[in-house]
C-alpha cells in the first residue's frame, strides 16, 4: 500500500516524524525532489548525524496518509581557527504536490522554528529567500561560508536571534556530538 498520499481534501495535522513509517518520508522526499536528490549538497552537510526530533515533524491528512515531512539536522560551522558554532539545518521540507500552497510547509516550519528557538542555537537552510524571508532567514551573513559541494549563496539562509552574529567565513558541516 502506498503510504505517501496522492489527493485529498484540505486540512492535515502535525505529528512528530518519527511516528511516521521511513519509508513513507523517503517516497515523499523522492516525490517531493527527485530520486537524485542525495548528491545535493544539503545531504552532505547532513551525512552521519541524526534529525533532531523536537525539531521534526510531519503532515498526516484526515485518512492518516503522509503529505508533508521536515526534518532539521546538527550542523556546525568550523572556523579557520577550528573552533565549532552550533547550528540547525532545517529541511528538507517537503509538502506533496497535491497539497503545496494549502500552507501545510509553514505549519511544519513554525512548529520546527519554535523547537529551535527553544534550543538557542541559530537555524540555516538552503532555499529561496522570498519563501523564507517572513520566517526571519537572509543571505546577509552567510555569503563567506563554504560549503561541502555547489551552493548559490543567495539560497544559504540564516536565522538569528536579534542581536547575534554569527562568524564571517567557515566551513559548514554535520555536527557531530563530542
Amino acid at each position: 500500500m502506498d503510504m505517501v498520499a496522492t489527493s485529498g481534501a484540505a486540512g492535515a495535522h502535525l505529528v512528530p516524524v518519527e511516528t511516521v513509517a521511513q519509508d513513507a518520508v523517503e517516497q515523499l522526499l523522492d516525490l517531493a525532489f527527485g530520486q537524485d536528490r542525495h548528491g545535493r549538497t544539503a545531504y552532505r552537510l547532513r551525512d552521519g548525524v541524526v534529525a533532531e526530533p523536537r525539531a521534526s515533524c510531519a503532515a498526516l491528512d484526515e485518512a492518516g496518509l503522509l503529505v508533508g515531512s521536515l526534518q532539521s539536522w546538527p550542523l556546525a560551522l568550523t572556523g579557520a581557527d577550528g573552533l565549532a558554532t552550533p547550528l540547525w539545518l532545517v529541511g528538507p521540507i517537503a509538502v506533496h504536490p497535491d497539497r503545496r500552497s494549502e500552507g501545510i510547509g509553514r505549519a511544519m516550519l513554525r512548529r520546527a522554528l519554535g523547537a529551535i528557538d527553544r534550543s538557542g542555537i541559530p537555524a540555516v537552510l538552503i532555499g529561496d529567500a522570498p519563501y523564507y524571508e517572513p520566517f526571519g532567514f537572509a543571505a546577509d551573513q552567510t555569503q563567506g561560508w563554504q560549503v561541502p559541494g555547489p551552493v548559490d549563496h543567495a539560497r544559504l539562509l540564516a536565522r538569528t536571534e536579534s542581536g547575534t552574529v554569527l562568524p564571517l567565513e567557515g566551513m559548514l558541516g554535520p555536527r557531530h556530538s563530542a
